[in-house]
């Protein structure tokens, strides 16, 4: 069942979103944000609570969800194929063209000045995605100090990062027609073979696709298109 949006939450978030994104939470009134979503002042009050609950939300908004796995229907894959597909995943998130431009903008800006947004972010979304990384590269890590074991999960991160912030300067590097060509299962494979010597492995591998997984990709090729790629 397709779950029912609510609009007028739906208009001051994404009007906050805009105006954070281009103006900062500092310089953002809640006034510019009613006047954008055509939204009565009371209305950020009953939906989230001031200001600050709206930018939090408005920044978990930017940051969405990356495709998640289940890692209970990876029996059988290898530590290169669980990394593969967590890789892949990180990908198609980052590099979804179809989200707003202010998904991006307000990351950065938050980042460049984290908030409390921040802190709600971490727990929300990204410690549960370190610890399915955590998870997947868990038997591997030449360590069991947590501390090390991030270290290598922020390498393998930084990575995927790197073609969604540095991409206009990789684009002058290489040219536009040849980062046309860097597809996110290019770069999914790419990342994934690079960080497999750091981790001791062979960077050879097949890429693995549950039968679970796969069918929801074949169900979802309109948003996610690539996870269908995958299949070997």
């Amino acid at each position: 069942m397709t779950p029912v949006v609510d609009e007028p939450r739906e208009q001051l978030l994404n009007a906050a979103g805009e105006i954070f994104a281009e103006k900062g939470f500092k310089a953002t009134t809640i006034r510019d944000i009613c006047g954008k979503a055509q939204a009565n002042v009371a209305a950020v009050n009953y939906y989230f609570r001031d200001k600050m609950g709206l930018y939090i939300e408005a920044v978990k908004r930017a940051h969405c969800s990356p495709v998640t796995i289940d890692l209970a229907q990876l029996t059988g894959a290898t530590t290169a194929q669980k990394l593969h597909l967590f890789v892949l995943g990180m990908l198609t998130h980052l590099l979804d063209d179809s989200r707003p431009a202010w998904h991006a903008q307000l990351m950065m800006r938050e980042l460049a000045e984290p908030t409390e947004a921040c802190v709600a972010l971490v727990e929300s979304y990204i410690r549960p995605q370190a610890l399915q990384l955590e998870a997947i590269l868990g038997a591997v890590v030449p360590s069991h100090n947590r501390a090390d074991f991030y270290m290598f999960g922020f390498s393998v991160v930084a990575q995927c990062l790197f073609y969604r912030v540095q991409k206009p300067i990789a684009e002058l590097l290489v040219g536009p027609a040849e980062y046309a060509t860097y597809s996110v299962e290019k770069l999914a494979r790419h990342i994934t073979r690079f960080s497999l010597p750091g981790l001791g492995l062979s960077p050879e591998f097949e890429p693995f696709m549950p039968a679970g997984l796969m069918a929801r990709s074949t169900e979802a090729a309109v948003a996610e298109p690539v996870l269908g790629e995958i299949v070997p």
